[in-house]
């Protein structure tokens, strides 16, 4: 299948994120490979997605699992080979499937060469391309920033005989940004992978390229104002407003730069922004005016919070409020949260009703591997657990892990077919492989088919990819929008809720659709009569 040449296939796509260490072993070692990646695309292809996101696999000391890269124009051998690489692209292409790939630039490994020459000493030539700081009088770190994975933001080095910044783990040294070097290493790092062939780029914790200048320490946040959407709550890092750290005004300048880059292959960028304030605002900003990145990914879905239809109608609110020229890419589980059917406690009808709502709103729709089967957050026990963050915060935060654990292809297969190793890097729980894919193909109401059919509608009705969309209403669980364009308008509701709920279609000359995903359509008594979590989708065209 040829890909088309639309510059502007990133609007309104659906977006597969592969974890690569637990999508597919080819080898034989327990952790899965690019080389198992290529062998299982045909299946990612059956749902009918147009991307693939492949999250790191760049050479790393794995402390923090491949997004603490030591070398980022290469693969670790743990992953395979840049002709394997190579490889992946082309029969990514070869079945129509974009090809993204996560780019970590706000920090690299302290093993990163570039890190330990900056070490070395206070006048080498890298000796400014980290974030370094003298102490304060008292010995102190500089200011009171905190590190999402715990304690303060700040390592001392005592070669150096100063504090450098490290926003997640002491062994992620955070880049200097304000060193233009820097910033030119990063853009050729860019173009290193962009003549590969990549497509575009996920670029991890955006809003985090930049610190302030003068270290000033961050205000404190009062308790009503806090979430956990990018940190547990009983992480401390949710008791600060993080203006001084991160979300910095230069990061605008250096992201127009990076557009620049991206141009001139006709490549996109897809911006995570790690913020639990202010993420829909500083989407906007990043998303804006054509000439930064193309699209931001939002923590809104990703939280603990349910996702009622009130709560969606406040977002697209606030979103068309501070974000109107933006793009979002949405996501209900990802590689760093609880997988969103144990998350808010999801029956299999709300779990097709949620990738229902997610193919009608305005936005593009990211998908995480094994969401299409169903699968709930694994239940790692403590003495297998892999992720640092879940081993420091443990019990009341159990880490990353249950939702990393490899994919299930066979039933009866060793290890559900994810490997012939002995062991796999993170154990499979049994509850998951009674939903391995093998089994679901032969399943007519399984999880897998209602992802072929939502997503094959929304491909077949363009509105709802890139059609404007406006009239956002929550009626008790009932939450309805319209989507149009120059050609058509579509009429959306969805009942996300366990009780049954009536509507008033409206009025004019519509045509019910979506029969392939359970959608009701208007009773013998004009009514629409929605039974728990099911959608109305109707559609008119423009005239009609």
């Amino acid at each position: 299948m040829a890909l088309n040449d639309d510059p502007d296939w990133w609007r309104g796509a659906v977006i597969y994120q592969i974890y690569p260490r637990s999508f597919q072993d080819s080898n034989g070692d327990g952790v899965g490979d690019l080389s198992g990646i290529i062998r299982r695309l045909p299946h990612v292809a059956s749902l009918g997605v147009d991307a693939i996101w492949i999250s790191p696999f760049f050479p790393s000391p794995m402390k923090d699992f491949g997004y603490d890269i030591s070398e980022y124009c290469d693969v670790d051998p743990m992953f395979g080979s840049l002709a394997d690489f190579d490889a992946l692209v082309a029969a990514a292409h070869g079945l129509g499937l974009r090809v993204m790939i996560d780019l970590v630039l706000s920090h690299s490994s302290d093993r990163h060469p570039w890190f330990i020459e900056s070490r070395s000493s206070r006048d080498n030539p890298r000796a400014e391309w980290y974030v370094w700081s003298d102490p304060r009088p008292d010995g102190t770190p500089p200011n009171n920033w905190l590190s999402i994975f715990g304690g303060p933001a700040w390592a001392w080095d005592a070669g150096r005989e100063q504090y450098y910044l490290h926003n997640f783990l002491a062994s992620q040294p955070d880049l200097n940004l304000h060193c233009e070097a820097v910033q030119q290493a990063i853009f050729e790092t860019a173009r290193f992978w962009l003549d590969r062939g990549v497509d575009g780029f996920r670029l991890d914790t955006i809003n985090f390229y930049f610190c302030d200048r003068e270290f000033r320490s961050n205000p404190a946040l009062p308790p009503e104002e806090r979430n956990d959407n990018i940190a547990p709550r009983v992480n401390p890092y949710n008791h600060q407003r993080h203006i001084y750290d991160k979300n910095q005004p230069e990061n605008i300048e250096f992201l127009t730069k990076f557009r620049s880059v991206l141009d001139e292959y006709g490549a996109m960028a897809l911006g995570e922004v790690g913020d639990a304030q202010s993420d829909l605002e500083i989407l906007g900003q990043y998303t804006s005016g054509g000439d930064k990145v193309q699209m931001c990914y939002a923590f809104d879905f990703l939280g603990s919070a349910a996702l009622t239809a009130a709560r969606i109608a406040q977002v697209y609110e606030r979103l068309d409020r501070v974000a109107a020229e933006g793009w979002v890419c949405w996501a209900l589980s990802n590689h760093d949260v609880v997988r969103h059917p144990t998350r808010w406690t999801l029956s299999p009808a709300a779990q097709r009703a949620f990738l229902t709502l997610m193919i009608c709103l305005r936005g593009s729709v990211c998908l995480y591997q094994g969401e299409e089967l169903g699968l709930p957050e694994a239940d790692v026990p403590f003495e297998a657990l892999q992720d640092p963050y879940g081993i420091a915060f443990w019990p009341e935060f159990k880490g990353r892990d249950g939702c990393r654990t490899p994919m299930v292809w066979a039933a009866e297969e060793l290890h559900a077919g994810f490997s012939a190793a002995p062991r796999t890097w993170l154990p499979i729980p049994e509850t998951h492989i009674g939903l391995a894919v093998a089994a679901q193909e032969h399943a007519p109401e399984a999880p897998i088919h209602h992802y072929r059919r939502a997503i094959a509608f929304r491909h077949a009705n363009p509105v709802l990819a890139r059609g404007a969309m406006d009239t956002v209403r929550a009626e008790g669980h009932v939450l309805s929008f319209r989507r149009h364009d120059a050609t058509a308008e579509m009429f959306v509701a969805i009942n996300l809720g366990e009780m049954p709920a009536a509507l008033v279609p409206p009025e004019g000359n519509w045509q019910p659709l979506g029969a392939e995903i359970n959608a009701a359509r208007p009773g013998a008594d004009g009514l629409v009569h929605l039974g728990p979590w099911q959608p109305s989708l109707m559609l008119r065209r423009e005239g009609a």
